[in-house]
């Protein structure tokens, strides 16, 4: 098997960037005639798109960008809410995993494959109707270009971004798993079985963590994978249904909008006034930060993915700073005067490390990279980098801390 196969032998097609610019001012559907034949041909025929006359549809491109922001926003609180809440529910006495946010990563990668290989929701892309005429096929379609073109079209469509950049990647963490990495390595990983952790010897410490590594990184992969093998076999029954485009633009798209402002304004509101329980602290300011974190993978991986379609640069950036921002987070949390003993101190860096860098960094893009990269050595160099950097990071920030002076309790747990 030569090296320039993809990493998986049923690869889920992932372009770079992963999302694009929205489309410009006013686009023109092209026109397409379809060379009819006398007969259908032989054999079940898919629902190819006919379009005798074009199609005009006015797209305001400052709407566009303010509706993917509203998207972006909105599902960026959603995806942090959601690994929070899964985080709890598999955190208990006997778990047989205890890194909770690894079933917050398979979730979110599981989603990231469906969406890649969906060819039915977004159907009718901007305002254009993809509908079969009579079952003819035109002379002149070649069916892999059309699927081609219909991936790349679907990512300047703001619930396509929302749905992957916006809630794929805030529900799933990479900062988060490169912090359990380090728990692990300094037998510091809580236990829900235990109120205190067992001492180890450095080689069981070696061995949790590449127990962490592989699980996390092999789940995701299946994940992913599995999503997408989910979406094709849905594609023989046409689900899921198409969103109608005048639905999504008149109605949809209002709604989000009023909603993803309404929501990221009423949380600083209700983190302004006390109290601050530690559950409801931990959820505010977290949803407050939540937003910037995935705005600033969205604007980064736009400017920075497609310089180097061999090593994505822009996702890199993203994951080894919102890595570096939660280890210094996280050593601020375990300080006395600063996070372990001032319970509000305490809930914003918690906040910080859930909402801002849990939206910044991401593992459903970056396993989507890895399965989608051109050469298999480049999708080993690429994931490679990406642990050993930040996992290096983390240990000089947190590990010079928690090896000489040592971490306190933080007061808000």
């Amino acid at each position: 098997m030569s090296s320039d196969q993809p990493l998986a032998a049923d690869k889920v097609e992932s372009h770079l960037p992963e999302t694009q610019a929205p489309p410009p001012t006013t686009e023109t559907a092209p026109q397409r005639r379809a060379l009819a034949t006398d007969k259908p041909p032989e054999g079940p025929s898919e629902p190819y798109p006919e379009r005798d006359e074009p199609v005009v549809e006015p797209l305001s491109t400052a709407a566009t960008y303010f509706y993917t922001i509203s998207y972006l926003i909105v599902f960026s609180i959603f995806g942090t809410l959601a690994r929070l809440g899964l985080q709890a529910l598999t955190f208990y006495p006997g778990a047989p995993v205890v890194t909770g946010v690894v079933w917050a990563n398979v979730g979110g990668s599981l989603i990231m494959g469906f969406l890649l290989e969906d060819k039915n929701s977004f159907r009718e892309e901007w305002g254009k109707p993809r509908k079969p005429h009579n079952n003819i096929i035109p002379q002149d379609f070649d069916a892999a270009e059309e699927s081609k073109r219909h991936k790349s079209v679907k990512k300047t469509i703001p619930l396509y971004i929302g749905l992957t950049t916006g809630f794929c990647g805030s529900f799933t963490s990479f900062s988060s798993f490169i912090r359990d990495i380090f728990l692990t390595l300094a037998n510091d990983l809580p236990d829900p079985s235990s109120s205190s952790i067992a001492s180890r010897n450095g080689g069981y410490s070696f061995m949790a963590l590449l127990a962490v590594l592989l699980t996390t990184v092999s789940l995701s992969l299946v994940a992913l994978i599995f999503g997408s093998h989910c979406a094709l076999a849905l594609d023989r029954f046409r689900l899921p249904p198409t969103l109608p485009f005048r639905l999504t633009r008149r109605i949809i798209d209002p709604l989000i909008a009023f909603l993803a402002w309404g929501c990221w304004l009423g949380s600083v509101f209700l983190a302004i006034w006390p109290p601050h329980e530690n559950w409801r602290g931990r959820a505010i300011f977290a949803i407050i930060f939540a937003p910037l974190g995935c705005l600033l993978r969205f604007y980064v991986s736009l400017a920075l993915n497609a310089r180097l379609p061999s090593f994505p640069l822009g996702t890199f950036t993203v994951n080894v700073l919102g890595t570096i921002i939660l280890a210094m987070c996280y050593d601020l949390q375990r300080v006395d005067y600063i996070g372990a003993s001032v319970l509000v101190s305490c809930q914003v860096l918690q906040g910080v490390m859930d909402g801002f860098c849990g939206c910044a960094t991401t593992v459903s893009t970056w396993v989507a990279e890895l399965n989608g990269l051109a050469k298999r050595l480049h999708a080993y160099v690429y994931g490679t980098v990406s642990v050993g950097v930040a996992l290096g990071f983390f240990v000089i920030i947190s590990g010079s801390l928690k090896w000489t002076v040592g971490f306190v309790d933080p007061v808000c747990g």
